[in-house]
């Protein structure tokens, strides 16, 4: 081996951001291979190589016994004393052997291995980038499609976005540049596999705080998502500075902010909720856009019975129960929505409840705030 060895490891450490330790590592195991199946050898052996000038030899490994049951891994301690006097029972004697020709097959031979050991490295690096970027939203290109999966280019590695990730009637072009969330990160024989998604609650989480700086400095935060990917999704917010209105914050001045989302996911309908620990003035504002007249709250089952108006029932109840579906996921209480009419024939409205509910609706009214947000995209959500 030359000189230029040297170079070929810079180079590889600038190109392929492989630390030269682990590269020589590679090629000294590479060249204990290459000895031991071209000169049939079976004993124990070190390559060391010189960096400053590209050379390596060979040497033998034996344990100093005092009684020889192999001579190719052991020598005894009256031949090792010859050596050197200084060796007693325990040591290990190296003696070199480095074959004539050994430079030339060692190239040939040790050349496939050491390219494993790069590649090895290489995935071993993509790895730990992308396991660091776990429930994190990355920008794509679609390469290909199977009847499985779509594969999607994330620079270094190519990501794999399964059928039951895809959000449904979604059409996906090759070529095109798509935003993902990566779910997992695994190890495998061939190399690291990364699988995201487009469906995930996480994906709208980080839409929001990419979107809203009031999101990504921690003055707003979002307490829980409810998403039926696609179609309709409801997210609430809560704001730690009381000057901060986090519902305007997440829509931003004419929607642009809430807007830009909702195209990124292909008109999804998305609902905007202030977050209460109050559990009547938070599942009133999880069934925007109906309005609530009353929420009644049983601890011990984690339910709720909510009061509407009766001409705004399927508004409240939504398309095929969406609505209150989602709404019982973003909040985790139990929602059994009940007519005005219905209601007071059974005699559980009205109650202390509505009337704490019609001041907080008052008060809201004259500071002219709002708990929910309304768009033309619900115009079709009563049958």
């Amino acid at each position: 081996m030359s000189s230029d060895l040297l170079d070929a490891l810079t180079a590889l450490e600038q190109q392929k951001g492989i630390s030269r330790d682990v590269l020589v590592e590679a090629i000294e195991a590479a060249l204990v291979t290459a000895y031991k199946r071209n000169f049939n050898q079976a004993q124990n052996v070190r390559v060391d190589l010189n960096l400053e000038n590209g050379s390596m030899k060979v040497y033998s490994r034996k344990d100093v016994v005092e009684e020889v049951e192999d001579d190719r891994l052991q020598i005894s301690l009256d031949e090792a004393k010859d050596i050197n006097p200084a060796y007693e029972i325990g040591d290990i004697l190296e003696q070199e052997v480095t074959p004539k020709n050994f430079g030339r097959i060692a190239a040939q031979t040790a050349k496939q291995v050491v390219t494993q050991r790069v590649r090895e490295a290489e995935r071993g690096i993509i790895y730990e980038e992308f396991i660091d970027r776990t429930d994190d939203i990355v920008n794509g290109t679609i390469e290909r499609m199977d009847s499985r999966n779509i594969y999607v280019s994330l620079g270094k590695v190519e990501a794999a976005l399964p059928v039951n990730e895809q959000i449904q009637g979604e059409v996906y072009k090759p070529q095109s540049r798509i935003k993902v969330y990566i779910t997992k990160v695994e190890r495998t024989t061939r190399g690291p596999q990364v699988i995201v998604s487009r469906t995930h609650p996480g994906l709208l989480r980080r839409l929001f705080e990419m979107e809203v700086p009031e999101i990504y400095e921690g003055i707003v935060e979002i307490k829980s998502i409810a998403r039926e990917a696609g179609d309709r999704s409801k997210i609430s917010v809560f704001a730690h500075d009381k000057d901060v209105d986090p519902v305007g914050s997440c829509v931003g001045a004419k929607g642009q902010r809430v807007q830009t989302i909702v195209n990124e996911l292909n008109g999804e309908k998305i609902d905007i909720v202030e977050w209460s620990e109050d559990p009547v003035v938070f599942v009133a504002n999880a069934l925007s856009p109906s309005k609530v007249l009353d929420v009644q709250v049983d601890e011990e089952e984690k339910s709720t019975t909510v009061v509407v108006p009766d001409y705004q029932l399927s508004l409240a109840i939504g398309k095929r129960g969406q609505n209150a579906r989602l709404a019982a996921k973003l909040t985790g209480w139990k929602i059994d929505i009940k007519s005005e009419t219905d209601a007071r024939e059974l005699g559980i409205y009205p109650s202390e409840s509505s009337s704490y509910l019609n001041e907080i609706n008052e008060d809201e009214d004259e500071n002219e705030t709002y708990t929910n947000v309304e768009y033309d995209l619900y115009k079709d959500d009563e049958e």
